[in-house]
Parts: C-alpha cells; sequence; structure tokens
C-alpha cells in the first residue's frame, strides 16, 4: 500500500460500548488510520463520535459521512460544523446528502421535497455561513434571517455531498468540495467517479470518499449471508434500487425485488446472486479486503472508508488491527 493512500474506518465501531470509543480511535490513529468517519442514520447520530475522536486525537482527519440535509435547520448544522471544524481545525470534513424518505419525513415528520434543489441550496449557504459572515437570503428551499455563525473558523471545512446518480454526483463537482459514495463495487467507481471529476469546470481537486462494507471473515458463507440481509435491507429502497438499475443490475436483482415485494423474505435473500453480494460486501482474509478496498482507489476513490459490519464471535477492534495499513 502506498504510503500517500489514505485509510479509513468507520466509527463507533458496533459492538465496542460507546464509553470506550475514545480508547478506540486514540488506537486506530495509532495504528495508521489516517481517517476516521462517523455515519447517521440508525445508530449513533454523526457528530458526537467526532467530538470524541477530537478530543483524543492528533492528526487523524474527521468527516461525517452524511449529515442530513433536511432533519437540521441551515444554520443549526452550520453552527454544528463549526463548532466541530474549531475544535479539529484542519482536519474536519463535513459531509451532507439527501438521506431518505424514512429518516426525514416518517422519522422526523419533516417533508422530504427537493432534495436535489435542497442540497444545491444548502450548499451555497453553508459556504458563506462557515466563513462567520452573516447571512440574511431567500434560497429556493429554505429562508435564512439574519443568521451569523458565532465560532470562530479560520479554515472553514471541506464540504462534500452524497450522491448516487447523474445529477447529484454532477452538483458534487459543481458546487461541493467532492462527493461520497456508497454502495457500489470498484468497477462502478469507474462509471461514478468521473461524473464528479468531470463537473467541476475548474482546477480544484475534488474528493471521492467511498464507504465501503466489510464483513471481516473468511468464512464466505457466513459473510454471504450476512451481506445479502444488508442488500435487501438497502437496495429495495427506492432510491438504492434505483441506483442499481441504472448500474446496470436489473436482470440480476430483478428476482430480489420482486420476492421481496411479495413478502417473500427467504426467498428474496436466496435469489441474490454470490458474484452480486461479493461485489457490493467485501470479505475474506484481511489482506483480501485491504485489496478490495485499494481497487477503489484503483478506480478513482481519493479516500476509502470501511465500514465494518457486526460478525458473531468476531471482535470488531481486532478486525481493525488486521485490516490496518501496512
Amino acid at each position: 500500500m502506498a504510503t500517500s493512500t489514505r485509510w479509513g474506518m468507520t466509527i463507533p465501531l458496533d459492538g465496542v460500548p460507546l464509553a470506550e470509543q475514545g480508547d478506540v480511535c486514540r488506537e486506530l490513529e495509532d495504528l495508521g488510520y489516517t481517517d476516521l468517519w462517523s455515519a447517521e442514520g440508525m445508530g449513533t447520530d454523526g457528530f458526537t463520535p467526532l467530538a470524541v475522536a477530537a478530543a483524543v486525537t492528533r492528526d487523524v482527519h474527521l468527516g461525517i459521512a452524511i449529515a442530513s440535509a433536511f432533519t437540521r435547520g441551515p444554520a443549526l448544522l452550520a453552527q454544528t460544523a463549526a463548532t466541530l471544524a474549531a475544535t479539529a481545525p484542519e482536519r474536519f470534513t463535513l459531509g451532507i446528502g439527501a438521506s431518505s424518505s424514512v429518516l426525514v419525513h416518517e422519522w422526523n415528520d419533516l417533508a422530504f421535497d427537493r432534495p436535489l434543489s435542497r442540497c444545491r441550496d444548502l450548499v451555497r449557504y453553508l459556504r458563506v455561513a462557515l466563513t462567520g459572515e452573516r447571512v440574511d437570503r431567500a434560497y429556493d428551499t429554505f429562508t435564512v434571517r439574519g443568521a451569523r455563525v458565532g465560532v470562530a473558523v479560520e479554515q472553514p471545512p471541506a464540504i462534500l455531498l452524497a450522491g448516487l446518480r447523474g445529477r447529484m454526483l454532477e452538483l458534487a463537482g459543481a458546487e461541493a468540495d467532492g462527493a461520497i459514495l456508497n454502495w457500489l463495487s470498484a468497477t462502478d467507481v469507474a462509471r461514478v467517479a468521473p461524473i464528479v471529476t468531470g463537473a467541476a469546470g475548474d482546477d480544484r481537486p475534488r474528493e471521492v470518499v467511498a464507504r465501503i462494507l466489510v464483513v471481516p471473515t473468511d468464512d464466505a458463507e457466513v459473510a454471504r449471508a450476512i451481506g445479502r440481509r444488508m442488500i435487501t435491507a438497502y437496495l429495495n429502497v427506492p432510491v438504492y434500487r434505483a441506483f442499481h438499475e441504472w448500474l446496470g443490475r436489473s436482470e440480476e436483482l430483478a428476482p430480489m425485488w420482486t420476492a421481496w415485494a411479495a413478502g417473500e423474505r427467504r426467498e428474496a435473500l436466496a435469489a441474490i446472486p454470490d458474484h452480486v453480494v461479493d461485489a457490493l460486501v467485501l470479505h475474506g482474509s484481511p489482506e483480501q479486503v485491504r485489496e478490495g478496498m485499494l481497487e477503489h482507489v484503483a478506480h478513482g476513490v481519493t479516500v476509502p472508508v470501511a465500514a465494518l459490519l457486526p460478525v458473531p464471535g468476531v471482535d470488531p477492534l481486532q478486525a481493525c488491527r488486521d485490516l490496518a495499513p501496512r
């Protein structure tokens, strides 16, 4: 592995008590991980784990993938990002994205309207707000009246945008500092990443961060069973189904989608081909997983970030030690 390659892990580690995550973050940095990235979905919020990491690390880069563009008001999101950026100067990246109607509307009782426009407006607002400038402006999807972030940030954080298909990926390249990708194979990156870099229109470098699902076991049967459960949980969500149709997996995943829609859960799991699981969820020996992550880099990812899935009997911290850069 080239020494210049950034190497990330998703925090907090599933299966380790939250009260012990500070020690985990300190060890991950000592192991050579250059990046620690949080997620915000069904588990912890995305900012608290990064605040813990900021307090116990020295140089490791911190990022959130992602904060929803809907669930925090624009000014509150700017305040939160500025606070973390000031706590960990020049080593925080703010990832935002539309999230999903489930998290936004069904869980938080907020309208999930015009996600592309909302993300565009939020990137434009954050660009100004994170400089400390007072904002008094009506955007297409929200209005901010006289708000100023009162946290001094010497270097505003980079802003990345989560994207799946064309228009959001183009927005990530055109107005944000790059994109956050997930649920795609290394070869899929070769199709997706050029949309981000090609939309740039200037010579600013664009970051391409990929959260890569990892099942830390060389037991293929166990790994594929875990991977299949994750695939049915995510790829039946309309936005992810559309993404994989766009990527060309309609024929391979159609039997799973049909069975799932009919309420046939076991049949849906069984209908997912092994090669699709293996492409989307890395497993095997630590060296095989590292090679799989480096394949993503070879196809255009600048920051590969492992997201460990829990495996019965596997210590997640030991898995991190095994997957550390060599």
